[in-house]
């Protein structure tokens, strides 16, 4: 029976495991910047089969948090550099997740204090972090405006662009962030686009600007090292569809022709109930979809797994499992599951933003 600790191959990504740290967003990377604490902490986590970093800005208009890290400017490219080299050197592999927040923003993390920008003027009903003092405060996001149509193609090619840069910075791969409420999941939901263009209205037009990064990304550096985040049904930042089913074996549908990595799928709500019963959404359908379109790409679950459920998942025929939360505490994952514990609990008042502590100062076994 296939185990979280034997290897696998995710396109042209070769895994000593089937164990994923999934992406983790912490607030430490000031100025957007990359720090010699993050190539610490990764590289301690760096026994995980495929780390995928805390989703990253593609551009400056695509922040939507306080010290979230960019993919956009030198300084951050040479950080992120300081990080791949110490995971590497650790015998680790690392994708970086590739991420516009859209409306899930503030006037205050944005250039020239300007709207964040979105499938339509929705504000969305959530918050996100600024800086006050220092202190990591929870505020409400900020209206957005809808773009027009001729800014799209501009939002494509800082995808692109960003992958591109992510591959000089030495990652293995990417990750295209396509879930949880994000600008991505904003076109494809019916909660958050009303438009009347090629973008909105139908299941076809809601899904264009998925697909045109993906072809976008995957052309400048290979399906093989580009992977994808969705999440059918979560209620993460004020997004709902209609109908998720049929809009999501669409995109599977579609995926199929890319050969992407893997497609990483959030089961259930983000960080919470893996079944939501006023949001049936039938997983196993979404994934034959993609396998029969000529889906080749390692299928990413996520979502609350522990050890048993993992192995179950396995057994059913994902392919790969990604952790988040249990890697905030637990730096050696990978062997405490191969023992079956124990497990350090997380700090929760030192989860977004600070320094070493409640980020690089958990014990590893024996340590």
């Amino acid at each position: 029976m296939t185990t979280l600790f034997d290897p696998v191959t995710a396109g042209d990504l070769h895994l000593a495991n089937r164990i994923v740290m999934a992406p983790l967003t912490r607030n430490r990377a000031p100025d957007a910047i990359p720090t010699p604490l993050m190539a610490e902490y990764y590289t301690q986590r760096a026994s995980a089969g495929l780390l995928i970093t805390e989703a990253t800005a593609i551009c400056h208009e695509g922040q939507g948090y306080a010290d979230v890290p960019g993919l956009y400017g030198t300084e951050q490219l040479d950080g992120w550099k300081r990080v791949t080299q110490a995971v590497h050197h650790a015998g680790g592999k690392i994708v970086t997740q590739l991420w516009h927040v859209g409306r899930v923003s503030h006037v205050e993390l944005q250039p020239h204090f300007q709207k964040p920008v979105a499938p339509s003027a929705i504000r969305a009903n959530t918050k996100t972090v600024l800086l006050k003092d220092g202190v990591p405060t929870f505020v409400d996001t900020s209206e957005p405006r809808a773009l027009d149509a001729a800014e799209i193609p501009g939002i494509v090619q800082a995808y692109r662009h960003a992958a591109m840069n992510a591959i000089s910075a030495g990652f293995d791969g990417v990750e295209i962030h396509a879930a949880n409420g994000y600008l991505i999941d904003q076109f494809l939901k019916t909660g958050s686009n009303h438009r009347t263009d090629d973008y909105g209205g139908s299941i076809a037009n809601r899904a264009r600007l998925l697909l045109e990064v993906v072809a976008a990304v995957t052309d400048a550096i290979g399906g093989g090292r580009t992977g994808i985040r969705l999440s059918p049904v979560t209620p993460a930042n004020d997004v709902v569809d209609a109908d998720p089913q049929p809009l999501f074996e669409h995109v599977a549908h579609a995926l199929g022709r890319h050969g992407l990595a893997y497609v990483h799928v959030i089961e259930g709500a983000t960080g919470g109930p893996r079944d939501l019963p006023d949001r049936p959404f039938d997983y196993a359908a979404f994934k034959a979809a993609y396998r029969q379109a000529g889906g080749t790409g390692a299928w990413m679950v996520n979502n609350g797994y522990d050890l048993p459920l993992a192995q179950q998942a396995l057994a059913g025929g994902a392919d790969l499992v990604a952790f988040g939360r249990p890697y905030i505490a637990n730096p050696d994952l990978v062997a405490r599951l191969k023992a079956g514990g124990p497990f350090n609990t997380p700090d929760k008042m030192t989860l977004y933003g600070g320094g070493a502590q409640g980020y690089t100062d958990y014990p590893t076994l024996g340590g």
